[in-house]
């Protein structure tokens, strides 16, 4: 028999989260993956060479439905995670979780530092998070309430989730490896669970055909990252496990490891977590790759902290970690002070959300600078997608950039003779026969991002016409 929901004070912590996290929403301004979300949504697709279509058509519907402001694309994220906080509550309750348990396992997850920094700004990560919670919610209904059907229900969120980012086949393999390893092995044939399989492959083909039309663009993109930041992203990987949702929640997390270690009909989802771990360690992905699964196990930890008659110290602990996370998460310091402070070093996308008013107004100088005529046949190209949507966001015409998705919508014009480059190596500015420097890029607050200190050429002369030279632009990272 299930437990009630603690619904009243579940929803009471979403609401406020929500409304929080929409006021604070202008602060510092939009992460350069906004930026770029927002110029892939002028372009509708199944998918990009990057990514899946999800994310970028939610950026496309809250500037539809909300306007297109900071605040208007970050409705939706600040919506996902208050959903994400009432599907925790779900978990713990699942798990057998009294009202206590419930509560703690809402409020801890409504103040980790993930869960704050995936609500404020538009992520990939902030609908992953929701998704993944509510695939392993369904899991949890088929193997603890013997009501085989919710298998269905997991496969069609998982269906789903491939559409966000391909990373919920970690959650999948996990289970397979859990379900293969410490049973119940008799799952491995049920026609329910299959059939959820089957589901989720039959929901996911668009995307999968995409992928094959493309020639496989994700992996490529996967190859790429984790030849430029794999090792960097093994050496950060243990300790970022401690720290992505605070470190009170990672030692919650542990007994929770343990209380669904000692369940054998959920000891598979106990043991999806390290088999997600080591493949993201040995393919060099990011170190948040297995955070849903760390929130399974927090919410698992709530319950084990109820039954102990510990809701006290735990909630006191998560507090004292809340105070940390909302520092370091969420635009309260000014940018002023920004620098001076280790928030730009933990946080990178509070590192990357400054500054872009100014990266505007040095290129637009640049621009406007070149002589009429000149200026109106001249390009920009820049090296990243986040410098490329600033200026779309701002109206600078006639921008290229060969990062990623953005090297599909070009090359640029051949009238284009005179070209403005930010963010563009030796070898770009080769192909020209004189660049020029005429800026540097100053973000106002000293902070140490990717465009702080860039210089702005302008070249003249392309040895050779755009649409030969364009294949030498692109670039993935």
């Amino acid at each position: 028999m299930e437990r009630p929901l603690a619904w009243r004070s579940v929803t009471s912590i979403a609401v406020l989260l929500f409304v929080i996290l929409l006021a604070l929403s202008p602060g510092y301004g939009y992460h350069r993956d906004e930026l770029y979300f927002r110029v892939l949504s002028e372009h509708p697709a199944w998918g990009y060479v990057d990514q899946p279509p999800l994310t970028p058509m939610l950026a496309r519907a809250g500037i539809a439905l909300f306007g297109d402001t900071v605040t208007g694309i970050r409705v939706f994220p600040a919506l996902s995670v208050a959903i994400l906080v009432v599907l925790m509550a779900l978990i713990a309750r699942e798990l057998d979780g009294s009202r206590a348990a419930q509560v703690l396992a809402a409020a801890g997850t409504a103040t980790g530092a993930y869960t704050l920094i995936a609500g404020h700004s538009m992520l990939t990560l902030s609908f992953d998070l929701p998704l993944w919670a509510a695939a392993i919610l369904f899991m949890l209904k088929a193997l603890l309430r013997e009501r085989p059907r919710w298998w269905l229900a997991a496969g069609a969120v998982i269906g789903l989730a491939t559409y966000n980012k391909h990373l919920i086949a970690l959650l999948v393999l996990g289970l397979a490896a859990g379900l293969l390893l410490a049973g119940p092995r008799r799952l491995l044939a049920s026609p329910w669970l299959w059939g959820g399989a089957l589901l989720a492959a039959a929901i996911a083909v668009p995307n999968l055909l995409y992928q094959v039309a493309g020639d496989w663009p994700q992996l490529k993109m996967a190859a790429a990252l984790s030849a430029n930041k794999g090792a960097e992203m093994r050496l950060l990987f243990v300790p970022m496990q401690l720290t992505l949702f605070g470190p009170v929640v990672s030692v919650i997390a542990a007994f929770g490891f343990v209380r669904l270690w000692r369940d054998r009909r959920v000891r598979a989802l106990a043991i999806a977590y390290p088999v997600a771990a080591a493949l993201t360690l040995i393919s060099g992905g990011r170190f948040d790759y297995a955070a849903g699964l760390i929130l399974l196990l927090f919410a698992a930890g709530c319950v084990s902290a109820a039954s102990a008659g510990r809701v006290r110290v735990a909630a006191w602990a998560l507090a004292a970690g809340a105070a940390g996370s909302a520092v370091i998460a969420l635009p309260l310091l000014p940018v002023s002070a920004l620098a001076e402070s280790p928030v730009p070093a933990i946080n990178e996308v509070a590192r990357e959300s400054v500054g872009w008013p100014q990266f505007v107004a040095a290129v637009e100088g640049v621009r406007n600078a070149l002589p009429a005529e000149e200026r109106a046949r001249a390009v920009v190209v820049t090296g990243s997608y986040g410098e490329h949507g600033a200026l779309a966001q701002a109206g600078v015409p006639r921008v290229y950039s060969g990062h990623n998705q953005l090297w599909e919508y070009g090359p640029p014009p051949e009238t284009g003779t005179t070209a403005i480059l930010v963010n563009i190596g030796p070898g770009g500015r080769d192909l020209f026969g004189a660049c020029e420097e005429r800026a540097r890029i100053d973000n106002g607050a000293g902070v140490g991002n990717e465009e702080q200190g860039l210089p702005v050429y302008v070249c003249r002369g392309l040895d050779r016409p755009w649409a030969a030279t364009w294949p030498l632009w692109r670039h993935f990272s």
